[in-house]
C-alpha cells in the first residue's frame, strides 16, 4: 500500500533524489499537471487502485514528507502505445515528441526493473496543485 497523510494517499514522483526534486518542483511551478504510472507494478503489485477524479493526494519529497496537495481531475487507462501527445506534454518535462515521451518512460521504467510493451497498461493521472504544505 501507499503511504498515507492524513488520510490521502501519497504521490512519490520519481524515484528518490535529484528526479524526484525535479519533477516536484515542475509541480510547484504548475509546468506538470500529469503523470504516468503503470498499471501493474505501481498499482495492482501495491494493492491501491488507481486514482479517481476528485481525489486528493499528498505530493511527498524524498524524505517522504508532503509538500503539496493535488487535486485528480482525470483519469485514463490505455495501452503504452495509445497514450497521446497532449497527455506527454501535460507531464511538463520538456518531451520534443510523442518518441520522446515514450523513449524517456520505457528507460526509466526498465531502470526500476519493469518492462512495458505497447499493450501494457498505463495509468495516465491528470492534477491540479491545490496548494502547498508549510514545512516544520
Amino acid at each position: 500500500m501507499w503511504p498515507r497523510i492524513n488520510g490521502l494517499r501519497t504521490l512519490d514522483l520519481g524515484t528518490v533524489g535529484e528526479l524526484r526534486a525535479w519533477l516536484n518542483s515542475l509541480v510547484l511551478s504548475g509546468a506538470k499537471t500529469a503523470t504516468a504510472g503503470v498499471l501493474e507494478r505501481d498499482y495492482r503489485a501495491e494493492g491501491e487502485e488507481p486514482e479517481v477524479p476528485g481525489e486528493r493526494l499528498v505530493l511527498i519529497d524524498s524524505d517522504e514528507a508532503g509538500i503539496a496537495e493535488v487535486e485528480v481531475t482525470s483519469v485514463d487507462i490505455v495501452p503504452f502505445a495509445s497514450v497521446t501527445w497532449e497527455f506527454a506534454q501535460a507531464e511538463g518535462e520538456g518531451y520534443t515528441s510523442l518518441a520522446h515521451w515514450r523513449d524517456v518512460h520505457l528507460e526509466y521504467w526498465k531502470s526500476v526493473g519493469q518492462a512495458v510493451e505497447d499493450t501494457t497498461d498505463i495509468v495516465c493521472v491528470h492534477f491540479r496543485l491545490v496548494g502547498t504544505m508549510s514545512q516544520n
